[in-house]
């Protein structure tokens, strides 16, 4: 890996202490303590369990005298089943903290572990959905210290305050949140992210571009989010393809784990139909959120277009795009092609004899309350139709 790169170290309190820098994870010890932790419980998905980047993490916790626990039994759309096992290696463990390692997936699952390893046992986390202030059912003090350390430039579930976990019995995909979910401190080390597969670079990377676009079309008030979305999106827009042809670009990747930051910051504001088709496809067939985010984006962009074409607009404007809203549509395809995102749900195997049951979950979804166009039963299915 090269040394020749200009990507800043930072630390950044808003909206958590984050440590920014390549080669930061070299500090994860001294963060571990200075949380008042001793014996933390790593928690990862089965794809990086054996890698050597979280076999270096590990060997900077054990040299600290703080163990080299590892729970890795991580699906790719994590559930309560995958929960319950992570609690039971952590209470079995003695931990008293977890560090979650990875993606989206396994930051999700391990801010759940934190969540419900020390509540009661009569409390289910599915009381604990992002409705009204259902998160006060919880025991605060009882929630225990989450470290975050993403692999991946795409959730930014490492400076959010919620987890998404399936319901293995439904297939929904519900959206767990409590304050106290917030990682007391984020390693953001844009190394970490080198070694991840092409269509996981892509995949995550529109991801990213989901957040910061909707939270940018989002009809919420949130002036400071929607500052921080559309310079997010100029960040994908100009580093996404560099990240994918040249994968050891640390300058690129650096902007990236920026940007995956920034749009979940942003969608404090708010989340619309791409996330709330993609939910309960991603739940019923096992689809890579960020890639099936990305197949519904320009259809999503069309059905929202009476709303929003003044401001994609001047959004297109700001990045430099010229043609305005056709222009910004146009870059998205430019963008889906040079990733090899598929085409089509069709082509992610979504069956059209299931469209009735997904837009009956996707009206459920919490996102589409953030949609700038009022989510129907009508034209949300003929939105999944246009999809396929």
């Amino acid at each position: 890996m090269s040394d020749n790169h200009d990507v800043p170290s930072r630390n950044w309190t808003y909206p958590t202490a984050i440590k920014f820098g390549v080669g930061r994870i070299g500090e994860l010890a001294e963060h571990v303590q200075a949380a008042g932790l001793r014996k933390p419980l790593l928690v990862t998905d089965k794809a990086l369990a054996g890698l050597p980047i979280t076999a270096a993490a590990l060997d900077v916790l054990e040299n600290a005298g703080l163990g080299r626990a590892v729970f890795s039994e991580v699906d790719p759309n994590p559930n309560e089943i995958n929960m319950a096992a992570g609690i039971a290696v952590y209470r079995s463990g003695g931990h008293d903290g977890v560090i979650c390692f990875g993606g989206g997936s396994a930051l999700d699952l391990g801010k759940m572990i934190a969540l419900m390893a020390g509540q009661r046992a009569d409390l289910s986390v599915w009381d604990l959905e992002d409705v009204g202030d259902w998160y006060t059912r919880a025991d605060a003090g009882r929630v225990a210290p989450i470290i975050a350390v993403p692999t991946t430039a795409g959730t930014g579930s490492e400076v959010g305050r919620a987890g998404v976990l399936t319901n293995s019995a439904t297939h929904k995909k519900k959206i767990i949140f409590h304050p106290k979910l917030m990682p007391v401190v984020t390693i953001c080390d844009p190394a970490l992210t080198v070694g991840m597969p092409k269509f996981i670079t892509a995949g995550t990377g529109m991801d990213a571009l989901a957040h910061c676009l909707e939270a940018y079309c989002s009809p919420h008030y949130h002036p400071m989010s929607q500052g921080i979305a559309l310079e997010g999106m100029r960040l994908v827009f100009e580093n996404l393809p560099v990240v994918y042809r040249d994968p050891e670009n640390l300058t690129a990747r650096g902007h990236m784990m920026s940007a995956a930051a920034m749009g979940a910051v942003a969608f404090q504001k708010g989340l619309g139909a791409i996330h709330s088709l993609s939910h309960p496809v991603g739940a019923a067939y096992g689809t890579h959120h960020g890639t099936t985010n990305a197949v519904v984006m320009p259809m999503v962009l069309d059905f929202n277009r009476p709303v929003i074409e003044d401001r994609i607009a001047a959004a297109a404007a700001y990045l430099g795009i010229t043609g305005g809203f056709d222009g910004f549509r146009a870059r998205i395809m430019e963008l889906r092609a040079e990733l090899a995102i598929p085409a089509s749900l069709s082509v992610m195997g979504v069956e059209a004899g299931r469209l009735d049951e997904l837009t009956e979950i996707a009206l459920e979804d919490p996102s589409c309350g953030g949609n700038p166009v009022e989510m129907t039963r009508e034209n949300t299915r003929a939105l999944f139709e246009a999809c396929m």
